[in-house]
């Protein structure tokens, strides 16, 4: 219950924090997975994201109304949609990844390196322990 809680906790915090940025939590995992594939296609996507292939879509609809995004469909297979960023969505990526810094500078203080390397590997442990 510990686990789930502080979770939750600390998920909702980044959250507002991208939110403050000018941004949510799904558009900055979108703009992180595009920007770390030069082109990823949609299905890829949804499964880097971790959400299903109609969320995503609803997801890329406004980004691209906002200009963040660009698709278009793969050349060589017209049933796949290849994602890019816009000069506005790269803005909006180093918005968030300087968000996403603080955030993680904040959460981090007060913590020796060392804690934070044997909480990771609790961490590891307990998604293995669990199946994942």
């Amino acid at each position: 219950m510990n686990l789930a809680r502080t979770s939750k906790i600390v998920a909702q915090a980044f959250d507002a924090a991208m939110v403050e940025a000018g941004g949510t939590l799904p558009v900055w995992l979108t703009l992180l997975s595009v920007k770390s594939k030069e082109l990823a296609n949609q299905r890829e996507l949804a499964g880097m994201i971790g959400i299903q292939g109609a969320t995503l879509t609803h997801h890329l609809n406004a980004m691209e109304a906002q200009g963040l995004l660009t698709r278009r469909r793969d050349p060589e297979n017209r049933r796949v949609h290849q994602v890019a960023l816009t000069e506005a969505g790269e803005a909006m990526f180093e918005k968030l990844r300087l968000a996403a810094i603080d955030f993680d500078r904040r959460l981090r203080a007060g913590i020796a390196d060392e804690r934070l390397a044997e909480f990771a590997e609790v961490l590891a442990a307990l998604r293995a322990n669990a199946g994942g």
